[in-house]
């Protein structure tokens, strides 16, 4: 059974999404670890529920980003991490992590990368118009979302309702997420 790290920021509903598909074994790992940027997320709840171990902290009550990051990393390999999912992740991964378990992070982003890269791309999307929305999953590397594209799946809208592409852009996100961390552990 291959143990996975799930990184989240929020709500944490690509979380509850590979954590119920490693419980359906959908995906041959267990979640061993839950890192959030804030103790007050819903992912939180979500990793205590479930009895995963969490590390919640605030990166205000850090000097520097490296010291936060040797304490996540420090935590991935005692819990024998062999793939971390970004996952709602609101912070850029730093050099420490990437020294530690470069080519071993993976990022969830909602857009069909190279567009719209950051935060609010649905948003950006909607104001540029576009009439393909997507999904795009890929390694994390120094870049804002430039790493190596794993996989990707468009999204034809042609609306202008936030809600709706967001509930549709979560949908898909959620089946592709699960099926490209499943390729890549049995591709380990």
């Amino acid at each position: 059974m291959h143990k996975i790290a799930v990184f989240a920021s929020g709500y944490g509903s690509n979380l509850e999404a590979i954590c119920n598909a490693c419980d359906a074994g959908e995906i041959p790992a267990r979640v061993e670890l839950v890192v959030c940027d804030k103790p007050s997320a819903r992912a939180c709840s979500i990793a205590k529920e479930r009895r995963i171990d969490l590390f919640a902290f605030d990166p205000h009550s850090y000097s520097e980003k490296a010291e936060y990051e040797a304490l996540i990393s420090q935590k991935c390999k005692d819990a024998g991490i062999e793939l971390i999912c970004l996952a709602g992740y609101m912070r850029i991964v730093g050099p420490t992590l990437l020294r530690d378990f470069g080519g071993k992070i993976i990022n969830i982003h909602p857009s069909l990368l190279p567009a719209f890269k950051g935060a609010h791309a649905i948003e950006q999307a909607l104001e540029y118009g576009v009439k393909v929305f997507g999904v795009s999953i890929h390694y994390v590397d120094e870049s804002l979302d430039g790493g190596k594209i794993i996989a990707q799946q468009a999204i034809p809208y042609e609306g202008s309702d936030l809600e709706e592409i967001t509930a549709m852009t979560h949908a898909v996100e959620h089946k592709l997420y699960i099926k490209t961390i499943k390729n890549l552990l049995c591709g380990l």
